[in-house]
């Protein structure tokens, strides 16, 4: 069954391909759930969400209506890891540790909107700061947003060029407190179980879906946001 990731990621996209224009009414949360097979309450959620982020009007008796201006509420600028390195008076360097194409898994292909199995390219790399492991970034790229001569990833880290090169125009963005994995141990070089800050992203932009990202920090690591 659809989770309400997935039910959100279908929304947005009939939104973006004007299939519900600004201003328009959508279909009520009872017609939804009849049509994803899903109980109303996940539509529900789904649609908060949306809502939330400004995507959409929910009105009691008027119905819910795509936003004629979506308002934002709030912008968050994706850090290019080697300049917060740099910023921190450490040398920077990176390695590619996979750089495999692979069928999405399923948790992945719902929240990017992607067919089940859709093809995707699987990176892992490792950011160095001092020498020392600092950020494991997994990441999930649509090849679709690559040019026909795509980059080399072990020269020019993924997190570098897609910030770089490809314009983003939405996502969504968690952080959590998680225990490393055997392979986040592995090459941060932690016991497995060690508390790390995780932060899960996706991203979309003007062609659709770019990509779902896991970083996992080493331990000691501070986030500042500025608003």
């Amino acid at each position: 069954m659809l989770g309400w990731e997935a039910i959100r990621a279908e929304v947005l996209r009939r939104i973006r391909a004007r299939d519900w224009p600004p201003g328009g009414l959508i279909p009520g949360e009872e017609a939804l759930a009849e049509e994803f097979g899903v109980a109303r309450a996940t539509v529900n959620r789904a649609l908060r969400d949306l809502a939330e982020a400004g995507v959409i009007e929910r009105k009691k008796r008027a119905g819910t209506r795509v936003a004629e201006l979506p308002v934002r509420r709030a912008r968050l600028e994706i850090p290019v890891i080697r300049l917060d390195v740099l910023g921190r008076g450490l040398a920077y360097d990176f390695q590619l540790l996979v750089d495999r194409m692979a069928p999405a898994p399923v948790p992945v292909a719902a929240r990017l909107g992607l067919p089940e199995a859709a093809p995707m390219r699987y990176l892992e790399t490792v950011h160095l700061a001092g020498g020392r492991p600092y950020v494991l970034e997994a990441r999930w790229l649509n090849p679709g947003v690559l040019p026909p001569d795509p980059p080399d990833f072990s020269t020019v880290s993924a997190n570098e060029w897609l910030v770089t090169h490809v314009s983003l125009v939405s996502g969504d963005i968690a952080f959590t407190a998680e225990a490393a994995s055997l392979r986040e141990a592995e090459v941060l070089g932690v016991a497995p179980g060690t508390p790390l800050l995780v932060a899960e992203r996706t991203t979309h932009g003007t062609e659709g879906p770019v990509t779902l990202v896991r970083l996992a920090h080493a331990p000691g690591h501070r986030v500042q946001m500025v608003f």
